[in-house]
């Protein structure tokens, strides 16, 4: 990473880029750059030995999906080539995040993801728009993936985590939302995607600025239900997502699984390097000191009694960057109707069904949400109000009999 002596803009030295050496390490041996916890080899190529060969050579593998998708298209073969564009939007969004700063190489990888997923707005099975929304002197940007069918429709606000563009999901053959009669749009607020490319900074307070933007071109849209618009967001988005559902009153419910609002101190701390580092880009700061001041902002204290929408929080019982004390501690201060789901001996990118995640859109955390939204939009009350529901492996899940109420494994 950059020395003190190189440090610039959006790249200052960091006291964390001291692990570097053990941190490429662990990035060759395991083939993941973050949540080393579950076992197993994660997606990064074997030809991949440290963090500064993952751009170039995740990009490769999609340059070669996308010639094997335009070969498809070529022969005519529709599905197919818009499955492997998708594949190789996903492997472009991949090489394109590493790299924290806006260089060519920069640009052209998240070039080949917008051409990518330009194809596949055209050959998916239903409307796929992209949505330009004006806010604070500048553009942000969204997908609106549309349901088919008259009249107005519920729709999930979809909040992606800060290591995700609005690409990552919904999959046009997986797409939880379509499946349930409902619209889904994914954002690009500030810190992902074209909003890093446009050189919006992002703040402590400015996302949920954007997406109210947002969400008042969506209020208007005559396809959706201004009344029935629930936020679902995952991971660091969950951060964005309650910090939504505390100004924007707007929402009829909030859903933000692999919760990561508390404190982020453990985040920027005790994780991976990996998430320092990419924050030193996302808000554009000059130093340590000064990113340092833009994180600590970033709280939920005095933030959770003023949501008032229905809320699912979903947590691993070990998730070092959310320790559960801490979750439990917010939701307490929660006046608003509410669910936690605690997922035992699980860490970030926990499973309703205690599996590893095969791909992001088949991760079943999609479908518990969207069904748990719908409900909300039907009016139905929550099934556990207030309660932390204890989601043992031997269960049967959030809606089955047997449910325990427990907040410690030895309760």
């Amino acid at each position: 990473m950059t020395s003190p002596k190189a440090a610039r803009k959006g790249r200052p030295h960091l006291r964390r880029d001291e692990q570097q050496w053990f941190f490429d390490w662990m990035v060759k041996e395991h083939g993941k750059t973050f949540h080393f916890q579950p076992d197993g080899r994660g997606r990064l190529p074997r030809t991949v030995r440290s963090h500064d060969m993952i751009a170039k050579h995740v990009g490769l593998a999609a340059k070669r999906s996308e010639r094997l998708a335009e070969a498809e298209a070529a022969a005519g073969h529709r599905e197919t080539a818009m499955e492997l564009y998708y594949q190789a939007t996903l492997q472009y969004a991949d090489a394109q995040h590493v790299v924290f700063e806006t260089s060519d190489e920069k640009r052209f990888l998240h070039g080949g993801l917008m051409r990518c997923y330009g194809r596949v707005r055209e050959l998916a099975p239903y409307r796929i728009e992209h949505v330009d929304v004006p806010w604070n002197g500048t553009v942000v940007s969204g997908n609106l993936h549309l349901a088919p069918g008259e009249g107005r429709k519920p729709l999930v606000f979809y909040v992606p985590g800060c290591d995700q563009t609005k690409e990552a999901w919904p999959h046009p053959y997986y797409n939880q939302a379509l499946q349930r009669g409902m619209h889904a749009f994914s954002f690009d607020g500030p810190g992902q995607g074209e909003s890093n490319l446009r050189g919006i900074r992002l703040t402590a307070d400015n996302y949920e600025s954007a997406a109210s933007a947002a969400i008042s071109y969506l209020a208007g849209r005559p396809e959706v239900d201004a009344k029935k618009i629930g936020v679902y967001a995952l991971s660091f988005g969950s951060y964005w997502g309650m910090r939504i559902a505390a100004t924007e009153h707007r929402i009829a419910a909030a859903a933000c699984p692999w919760a990561s609002f508390v404190d982020k101190y453990y985040l920027m701390t005790e994780e991976s390097p990996r998430y320092k580092q990419l924050f030193a880009y996302l808000t554009q700061s000059e130093s340590e000191a000064e990113l340092d001041r833009v994180w600590e902002a970033m709280t939920m204290e005095g933030f959770m009694e003023r949501i008032r929408c229905p809320t699912l929080v979903v947590t691993g019982e070990y998730d070092p960057r959310a320790p559960i004390a801490e979750v439990y501690r917010l939701m307490d201060q929660m006046k608003a109707p509410y669910e936690l789901w605690a997922l035992p001996d699980q860490h970030h990118n926990g499973s309703v069904t205690q599996k590893a995640r095969s791909s992001v859109w088949e991760a079943d955390i999609h479908a518990f949400v969207c069904d748990w939204l719908r409900e909300r939009f039907e009016g139905k009350p929550l099934r556990h109000a207030g309660k932390t529901l204890w989601l043992e492996p031997s269960g049967a899940g959030p809606n089955g009999p047997g449910l325990v109420y427990k907040r410690r494994w030895f309760d």
